[in-house]
């Protein structure tokens, strides 16, 4: 396969390096698909000397490094050492002479950045038209806004240009340009990408994001990236974040019927359906809900508080320079200085209030899944009226930084009229692996190509599951597993999914007396044992004492043997706590079990 045919996915740039292709051949590449897509908007700063020192520098293809030899490209409110950081503001310009921490971090696994990407200046705007340096082109339809704020990013990516590429999101720019150029989106959890070397915007609510082909490509170059950062007041320890297996059970809830928002575009109301179908087909007990509260906390992200702190965060320069800032960031941002530190506590206190007016809505769920985007906006729609639909665009992603959720828009198949189509799974702090796994089944299910280009998916490589060194393999038999009540107290410390199995054949499996809730009781026979279905999951070891501690008697942790001949750490029951209890080992486990109740 030649170099311009090449697809630029994380799986087929290593084969062409252990092939050995040299990484500067494919940087040329970058900048000859740069130069082929004709559209200047796109980036604000290249390098491409730059990027081929780096390329030269790399040495011999080194499978120890994940990133080895992979171009990205870097939207311009974020740090690249040498390279202008605008924030798409000209007479903001200044030149850093250290990477941001994320790129830094990049840089280390082997990526080679090639440039910096346009962006609704200021990243203030999910439209991509904000602009002085133009308006990138949508790299499905050109009659379409490209999406912001991250722009130029997404675009690159569409088409082919980078396999990832970095943006920033704050109300959904990471998310809305994936859905409106068909690709990947991945909003990380707030915290876990650090954001020194970041020109904030809401520094309370901001995240670096990552855009790629692929689930598995946004994933791979998130958990790289992924580091406490002490010179970040705001980044958080969470345990290093991994990219696991479809639970086989899960509840999903979804915008009922009576608060799903499409605004007249009924190809979009339909492609929506069909997603919450796949979705329950791929396992999801889908669950719909009033989404009212959450619609009133996205409303929030524009008024007073959140408005005031995109103030703060350039005040000296907006104060000094108004007339530097694009017109309509002006009058989104200046709006601000009249605004009090009165109506900021309000703000504050208006949004926690809806917070926990939507906590018994959340009860019981593990994840959301959305609709991307309402509708789309043409950028004759923009001409018209430059601040109603980028209002629209933040339907499904306003209130997401707000509640502190994670998220990742992923590719659906293509509408009925064409356009692409994109569903956002969203979770609790600390679940990306969770919503990434069902992301890269629904993925896998859509059929589409890969952005703009004819490239097909590949199918991801099949890895055997197993506990990282610094998690515990627990094997789960009743009310902790997947879909279950009490799932929640594995996956509220951590833990995640890694494969569903069954014991060796040496076991009895008993409903234990008492209750309410009933309980299961795992319990090893010298003969006439059982083979018991269970699930392995992984949870953190820092977090593996505390669940330990809740665990009542006459249950315990012990080791349980698998039908492969392994062992894993995993609840079994003592001997007197049978006393009572109902021998059910012939009913094939407690799911059934609890069908039978």
């Amino acid at each position: 396969m030649s170099i311009e045919t090449l697809a630029f996915t994380f799986s087929a740039l290593r084969d062409a390096y252990r092939g050995g292709t040299p990484p500067e051949e494919v940087v040329n590449e970058v900048f000859r698909r740069i130069e082929a897509a004709n559209d200047p908007a796109m980036f604000i700063h290249l390098d491409r000397e730059a990027a081929l020192a780096a390329a030269r520098a790399l040495g011999a293809f080194d499978e120890t490094k994940p990133l080895w030899g992979l171009p990205f490209a870097v939207k311009d409110n974020i740090d690249v050492a040498g390279m202008p950081t605008t924030a798409a503001c000209p007479a903001y310009a200044y030149r850093p002479d250290a990477d941001a921490f994320v790129v830094a971090h990049l840089r280390q696994a082997g990526a080679i950045p090639v440039g910096k990407t346009n962006l609704d200046q200021f990243a203030t705007g999910l439209v991509g038209v904000r602009s002085p340096y133009g308006v990138p082109v949508n790299a499905i339809d050109p009659e379409i806004v490209p999406g912001g704020s991250s722009s130029g990013s997404a675009v690159a990516v569409a088409r082919g240009i980078v396999p990832f590429a970095l943006g920033t999101d704050t109300a959904g720019s990471g998310r809305v340009p994936a859905a409106l150029n068909n690709i990947v989106g991945l909003k990380p959890t707030l915290g876990t990408l650090s954001a020194t070397g970041m020109v904030p915007a809401c520094r309370t609510l901001d995240t670096i994001s990552v855009f790629a082909l692929a689930v598995e490509d946004a994933f791979a170059a998130f958990s790289t990236a992924t580091a406490y950062d002490e010179e970040d007041a705001y980044s958080r320890v969470f345990p290093k974040p991994s990219l696991g297996t479809l639970t086989p059970r899960f509840t999903i809830g979804v915008p009922d019927l009576a608060t799903r928002k499409f605004f007249g575009d009924e190809a979009q109301a339909e492609s929506f359906a069909q997603a919450v179908e796949t979705v329950a087909s791929l396992g999801g007990k889908v669950v719909e809900l009033d989404f009212s509260v959450l619609y009133a906390i996205a409303d929030m992200l524009y008024e007073g508080a959140w408005v005031a702190e995109r103030y703060a965060a350039i005040e000296a320069f907006i104060a000094g320079r108004p007339d530097a800032l694009f017109p309509v960031t002006n009058k989104i941002i200046g709006g601000a200085a009249v605004l009090s530190a009165a109506d900021a506590f309000n703000g504050y206190y208006r949004l926690m209030d809806l917070k926990r007016a939507a906590e018994p809505l959340l009860k019981g769920i593990d994840m959301l899944c959305v609709p991307t985007i309402p509708r789309f906006f043409s950028r004759a729609d923009l001409d018209a009226d430059p601040i109603g639909p980028n209002s629209k665009l933040g339907t499904y992603t306003n209130f997401v930084n707000l509640m502190d959720m994670c998220a990742i828009a992923v590719p659906m198949a293509v509408r009925g009229d064409g356009r692409p189509g994109s569903v956002t799974l969203l979770a609790a702090a600390g679940r990306d692996g969770s919503i990434a796994a069902l992301a890269s089944k629904l993925h896998q299910h859509s059929g589409v190509a890969l952005g703009a280009t004819s490239w097909e998916l590949a199918k991801p490589e099949s890895a055997s599951p197993r506990a990282d060194d610094d998690e515990i393999a627990v094997a789960l038999v009743g009310a902790h597993m997947s879909g279950l009540p009490l799932n929640s107290e594995i996956t509220d410390r951590g833990g995640r999914f890694m494969f569903a199995g069954e014991t060796a054949p040496v076991y009895g499996f008993y409903a234990l007396a008492g209750g309410p809730p009933k309980r299961p009781g795992l319990v090893r026979r010298d003969t006439g044992g059982t083979a018991i279905p269970l699930e392995v999951w992984a949870l953190p070891k820092k977090t593996f004492g505390d669940f330990l501690a809740g665990i009542p008697s006459p249950l315990c942790i012990g080791t349980v043997q698998l039908s492969d001949g392994a062992s894993v750490k995993g609840f079994i029951c003592e001997d007197a706590g049978t006393a009572g209890a109902e021998d059910i080992s012939a009913l094939g486990g407690w799911r059934r079990y609890l069908e039978r109740v």
